[in-house]
């Protein structure tokens, strides 16, 4: 048995990183995006969905550190057009046609953080949910899934492939980062179905390089981290990536130079003259 071959993929949308990955994440993962601001982790999310909605795959993107709008006309400066796709903001008015794409932002969360709030019961009425709670999260995908039309007949999974991106996780934990490990596995157990592979972007400090919180790369099938060289000592901005692990293939396991160019977005070469298997 081919193992390459026996395993089902996604494409991440760049071909070098594709290529390393040995044709794609495996379908069915939660990959974590970890790195500090600027180094294109949320470009490399702009490629993900790209690829899926290009590929026929529904699409649910959350937001909390960007508005959709923003993050659609950056998109635009790589060609990526995801306003030529069917989409739709959470929390607003009911959509005419079925959506390609779902956005999730602050407000969606927001709205639906007052729902669960007005739903409780009487022995519960002094609790409130605030919009960046993974409860709050929760609630807004399984709601994403529905609008997408994914759980028909009272479905539990979605009934066809679906890209998750949230950008970013480090939000839900930013006033608490000690419960990063424990928000991570309550998300995974709630939402993770074979039919999501997930993109979940991880901020690290600029200061320490340490991430806001441990426990998102823990629970994670993949990692994907980015980073740059200390600018002050460069005089130039050089970004870097690297596949830290990813479960169920292998991959390759050196850096990788990051450039991200106009109308193209991010392109990757190796860092080492030897990059057998690429």
């Amino acid at each position: 048995m081919n193992y390459v071959e026996d395993v089902s993929r996604v494409s991440t949308g760049v071909d070098a990183l594709d290529a390393a990955l040995q044709g794609g994440v495996p379908k069915g993962s939660w990959v974590a995006v970890t790195g500090e601001p600027g180094t294109g982790k949320s470009i490399l999310c702009m490629h993900y969905a790209w690829a899926g909605l290009k590929e026929g795959d529904p699409v649910i993107y959350v937001t909390t550190e960007a508005e959709f709008r923003d993050v659609v006309r950056q998109a635009r400066q790589f060609r990526m057009y995801f306003d030529d796709y069917e989409m739709h903001y959470l929390g607003g008015k009911p959509p005419f046609r079925k959506p390609q794409i779902v956005v999730i932002d602050i407000f969606s969360l927001l709205k639906t953080a007052k729902q669960l709030s007005a739903d409780i019961d009487e022995v519960e009425r002094s609790r409130k949910y605030a919009a960046l709670e993974i409860d709050v999260l929760i609630a807004t995908i399984r709601e994403a899934y529905r609008v997408l039309g994914l759980l028909e007949g009272g479905r539990k999974s979605p009934s066809k492939h679906v890209r998750l991106i949230i950008d970013s996780m480090s939000a839900f934990w930013a006033d608490k980062p000690a419960m990063a490990r424990r928000f991570s596995y309550q998300l995974k157990i709630a939402t993770h179905r074979e039919n999501v592979t997930a993109f979940l972007v991880s901020q690290y400090a600029m200061t320490t390089k340490g991430t806001f919180g441990y426990g998102l790369e823990h629970i994670a099938d993949g990692v994907i981290h980015l980073w740059m060289d200390n600018v002050e000592v460069a005089k130039e901005v050089r970004r870097y990536l690297i596949i830290k692990k990813m479960r169920m293939t292998n991959h390759y396991e050196g850096a990788f130079r990051v450039i991200i160019s106009p109308g193209e977005g991010i392109l990757m070469k190796p860092v080492s003259g030897a990059a057998a298997g690429i």
